[in-house]
């Protein structure tokens, strides 16, 4: 069975989308080379969120099943909606009407044995609450953005610890230093 992996890229002030769900604040910034293509392989489904989808939907329309990745994956997609009824139907891309845990669960059959990836913030804060999230994987990438969507917004919650994956002490802070970048 593959692990319910909440994979995202993060600017240095949380944000993993900027406003209206824009994903441009990633050109030019490039993550490790070769973690991409460890977790195409992983990866078996991917479950996002309708807010997400409308938004990539309006800028691609009939070809948000055809982005993750930059087109490098390709499998079942699946939305989380209140209204699937109003959806904008693309092939590749299904939309569920039920609670978290039942999507995670059709999205974990679907993955066959591979990684089912959160494409959804909202649906990740959820899947956390519920304990669902077999493994956190963020990029911190060097920009702020000001505004746009959280990584983990949650009012009035109790703080989540994660241990990180990697030799040594999985409690220890990671240490980070940046320096404004050239202007260009």
């Amino acid at each position: 069975m593959g692990k319910v992996l909440w994979h995202v890229a993060m600017s240095l002030d949380g944000f993993v989308a900027a406003d209206g769900h824009a994903m441009d604040w990633m050109s030019g910034v490039h993550i490790t080379p070769g973690v991409h293509e460890e977790s195409i392989a992983r990866i078996g489904a991917i479950l996002g969120g309708r807010r997400g989808f409308d938004a990539l939907a309006a800028t691609a329309p009939g070809k948000v099943a055809k982005q993750p990745y930059g087109g490098a994956w390709s499998g079942p997609v699946f939305v989380l909606t209140h209204h699937p009824e109003d959806a904008q139907a693309e092939d590749g891309v299904t939309f569920l009407d039920c609670d978290v845990r039942e999507a995670v669960e059709i999205g974990l059959a679907a993955a066959g044995g591979k990684d089912l990836e959160l494409h959804s913030q909202d649906i990740a804060r959820q899947c956390v609450e519920l304990g669902l999230v077999d493994e956190f994987f963020v990029h911190l990438m060097p920009v702020m953005l000001g505004s746009g969507v959280r990584l983990f917004d949650n009012p009035g919650g109790k703080p989540v610890r994660w241990d990180r994956v990697h030799d040594g002490d999985p409690a220890l802070a990671i240490d980070l230093r940046f320096r404004p970048a050239p202007r260009h």
